[in-house]
């Protein structure tokens, strides 16, 4: 079973996410927050991360640009979920090493469809 990573510091958001991708056939593994999840990226080697981009602490992109940084976690597809919209917001998760974003609020179906692009 493909193993995906949510990292997400507002507990109803995780909820949905975990639900969601359990019933695309995902295990799911879950962080709180940035720090948790990169170390989490590290010891689980996840098929795929949903990373939220504001969190407290350590930020979604910083925590994507240690997951790059590693040998054993650079290559895992990051998909940033995010409530920022504006086109530079959205080029600095990109920048920092996420493969994508969907901004949230977003349907299933949307999840479904960027995931579908580049999981394993």
């Amino acid at each position: 079973m493909k193993k995906a990573l949510v990292i997400e510091d507002h507990p109803d958001a995780l909820e949905v996410l975990t639900r969601q991708l359990e019933m695309l056939g995902f295990a799911v593994i879950s962080a709180n927050n940035g720090m948790e999840g990169v170390e989490k990226a590290i010891d689980e080697k996840p098929d795929l991360i949903l990373m939220d981009i504001m969190m407290p602490g350590m930020d979604g992109r910083e925590a994507t640009r240690r997951i790059r940084s590693n040998p054993e976690t650079k290559k895992i597809p990051i998909l940033a979920t995010t409530v920022l919209f504006t086109e530079s917001e959205l080029r600095l998760c990109i920048e920092a090493g996420c493969k994508d974003y969907i901004v949230k609020p977003f349907t299933f179906e949307e999840l479904r469809e960027k995931i579908l692009r580049f999981s394993p």
